[in-house]
C-alpha cells in the first residue's frame, strides 16, 4: 500500500504559476510510475503528466511546454510545476502511483485559475 499526500494547490490568475507536491510513504524508486491526473466536475479524470522510475516523462498535449514533472528520490516526492496557467487548467489534481500493478491515489488538490 502506498500513501500519497499532496500539497500546493490554490488559486492563481491566468499566466501565473503553481507547484504541486506529492509525498509518498515509500521509496519512490520502487514505484513503476508516478504522475498527475486532473478532473473537472462532470468530466472524466485525465492524465496530465507521468514520470517513470527511470525518469522518462510524458505529458498531455494541452500542458506540453507549460508543465514540468520531476522527482526527488531523497524526499520520496514528485512535483508538478505549472507555469503559464490558463482558466481551462482549473480542476482537482490527483497524484497517482502505479505500484505492483495497483493504482494508488492522493486526496486531490484544487487548482483554480481565474481570467
Amino acid at each position: 500500500q502506498v500513501q500519497l499526500v499532496e500539497s500546493g494547490g490554490g488559486s492563481v490568475q491566468a499566466g501565473g504559476s503553481l507547484r504541486l507536491s506529492c509525498a509518498a510513504s515509500m521509496n519512490i524508486d520502487s514505484i513503476s510510475a508516478m504522475g498527475w491526473f486532473r478532473q473537472v466536475l462532470g468530466k472524466e479524470r485525465e492524465s496530465v503528466a507521468r514520470i517513470t522510475s527511470s525518469g522518462s516523462t510524458n505529458y498531455a498535449d494541452s500542458v506540453k511546454g507549460r508543465f514540468t514533472i520531476s522527482r526527488d528520490s531523497a524526499k520520496n516526492t514528485v512535483y508538478l510545476q505549472m507555469n503559464s496557467l490558463k482558466p481551462e487548467d482549473t480542476a482537482v489534481y490527483y497524484c497517482h502511483a502505479l505500484y505492483r500493478f495497483i493504482a494508488h491515489w492522493g486526496q486531490g488538490s484544487q487548482v483554480t485559475v481565474s481570467s
